[in-house]
């Protein structure tokens, strides 16, 4: 099944949403000039996404095609396993363009544009990290188990979404999960309560995961090239 994109209308936005998105990337930035990965501020930077005004599809892919071949995709919100991994072999990236609530600044269950404009799409123009999520949805096109979709969706999670990196003599985030929420992307670098683990395929295929509080346990990669190589090592070792 083809997956149904849907037009962002700009004009739809009101005065609450660009204030929304505005206060969020605001006390968020500060932050992230120390904690977040230099492939990701770079992102940021390259595809000029800034907090005055929410940020119009159209225009990040006018700036991230040249760089990675990704391309930024509206969605009404999260779609079937299968579709998203077909878009996302294809470099096309779901992306929710609704705005929280006001008083839900904090923690919302369901991704919003926030979280995936501005904790997702930087990193799409890191080349090898685009190229790991390009590959990621074909290995789990070929998935055939529902185990082998269970330990795809954990590599996911631990990597896209809550992934730590080893940088400049510390650890930076680069999981969107991360870079987007304030208090977790603090929490994951400072707190004892984390376990933060060296990069393992075996340990994140069996490491479950739960959504709706901090997570406890993380892994920490070297560079980018090992999130591409792990998918080879699955690939050979999980689904031949």
């Amino acid at each position: 099944m083809e997956v149904e994109f849907i037009q962002q209308v700009f004009s739809e936005y009101g005065k609450q949403d660009h204030s929304v998105w505005k206060e969020l990337y605001e006390r968020r930035i500060g932050e992230l000039e120390t904690q977040a990965s230099e492939a990701y501020l770079q992102g940021l930077a390259a595809l000029e996404i800034y907090p005055h005004q929410l940020p119009q599809l159209s225009d990040i892919n006018r700036r991230l095609g040249p760089i990675t071949g990704w391309e930024s995709k509206a969605v009404t919100g999260f779609i079937p396993a299968a579709e998203f991994f077909t878009c996302l072999s294809r470099r096309e990236f779901p992306t929710a363009i609704t705005v929280r609530p006001a008083d839900q600044l904090d923690y919302l269950p369901e991704p919003d544009i926030f979280h995936d404009v501005f904790g997702h799409i930087p990193m799409h123009a890191h080349e090898v990290f685009g190229a790991f999520l390009q590959k990621y949805g074909e290995v789990a096109l070929g998935a055939k188990t529902e185990r082998q979709l269970t330990e795809l969706q954990r590599l996911f999670w631990f990597t896209v979404e809550f992934g730590l990196i080893r940088e400049g003599g510390g650890l930076k985030l680069y999981g969107a999960g991360l870079i987007s929420s304030p208090g977790e992307g603090k929490h994951c670098l400072e707190s004892r309560e984390v376990e933060r683990l060296d990069f393992d395929l075996d340990k994140i295929i069996a490491q479950d995961f739960e959504i709706d509080h901090y997570q406890p346990i993380l892994f920490v990669i070297d560079n980018y090239r090992q999130l591409y190589d792990s998918l080879d090592e699955y690939r050979q070792r999980h689904m031949s």
